[in-house]
């Protein structure tokens, strides 16, 4: 049995306008904190729990636009920050950031909200490398999760993977991505960066390197779990925008979803990440996965 008192008021990350119906949150998960966005704020949605998990470089702002959407339309969506992004707890080691630790944390935070909401199951999304930590919690424990949905993530990884920008950070110790990227700005004042370079630069300096690394390890695994994933008979969607180029190739996804007999869905105009570019679209896609799944398990 979970301990109480596992989820608790938190404080915003940055100076991003938190959506009115959005509420920051903390899950004391065993790793340590992990720092949360819960919508409808103060309330409890009627139509099911979700919670998503955000990418590589990302963090549970990701999730801002659509959560506040789905919020609305009654469901009661949480998304976390991984160990090692932004404000989560960030343990030292790149050993702490592997496959295990990772979806360890999944089910962790899947287990909280089970008791917290109340709820039997809940639908799980993963936001590319956060599809990766999603597939590994699902195969441990399917009998938390209501569905799955992998929102431009895919089967598997390749030799090489992002070896360039895993070498480039052992080159720089200590060194974060956006100053990397940002020569020119890495020094500047906070008031002469716009507000979302201004997030992105806090949120990069907070974000652990060993988190980095060891996600790119996780990244060029060449494991492929779809045969496993399609065992488990729950209901599943894969989609991504239809621009995406930069995660994995899109006819990888799409033969994924037919191997998985998943729905397979593409989002007009957006790119890497449909949450942010279409959020409207995306959150109707959800809206509609959700509800067609609630009732198979």
């Amino acid at each position: 049995m979970i301990s109480h008192h596992v989820v608790d008021r938190g404080v915003p990350f940055g100076d991003l306008p938190l959506p009115e119906n959005i509420e920051a949150m903390v899950i004391h998960a065993p790793v340590g904190d992990l720092t949360a966005l819960h919508a409808p704020k103060g309330v409890r949605g009627v139509r099911g729990v979700a919670m998503m998990i955000p990418g590589f470089t990302g963090s549970k702002e990701d999730f801002y636009q659509i959560s506040s959407i789905l919020g609305e339309d009654g469901w009661d969506v949480w998304s976390y920050s991984q160990r090692g992004q932004a404000d989560s707890v960030a343990p030292e080691g790149r050993k702490a950031y592997d496959r295990g630790a990772t979806a360890g944390d999944a089910l962790d935070v899947a287990r909280i909200l089970i008791e917290h909401t109340g709820a039997k199951r809940v639908h799980l999304l993963g936001h590319s490398f956060g599809g990766v930590v999603a597939q590994a919690a699902l195969l441990a424990d399917p009998d938390l999760f209501a569905s799955l949905t992998l929102m431009s993530s895919g089967p598997h990884g390749w030799p090489g993977r992002k070896a360039d920008l895993r070498q480039r950070l052992l080159d720089h110790p200590g060194g974060d991505l956006w100053r990397l990227d940002n020569p020119d700005r890495a020094s500047l004042p906070d008031e002469e960066l716009n507000p979302q370079d201004r997030f992105q630069r806090l949120r990069a300096e907070r974000t652990s390197q060993d988190q980095l690394i060891g996600t790119i390890d996780q990244l060029a695994d060449l494991h492929d779990r779809t045969e496993q994933l399609a065992a488990t008979g729950l209901p599943m969607m894969v989609f991504h925008g239809e621009h995406d180029d930069f995660s994995w190739p899109q006819d990888w996804q799409a033969r994924m979803a037919r191997m998985l007999g998943a729905r397979y869905e593409v989002i007009a105009g957006a790119g890497h990440c449909p949450n942010i570019d279409r959020p409207e679209e995306t959150a109707a896609l959800l809206d509609d996965f959700w509800d067609s799944a609630q009732d198979k398990r």
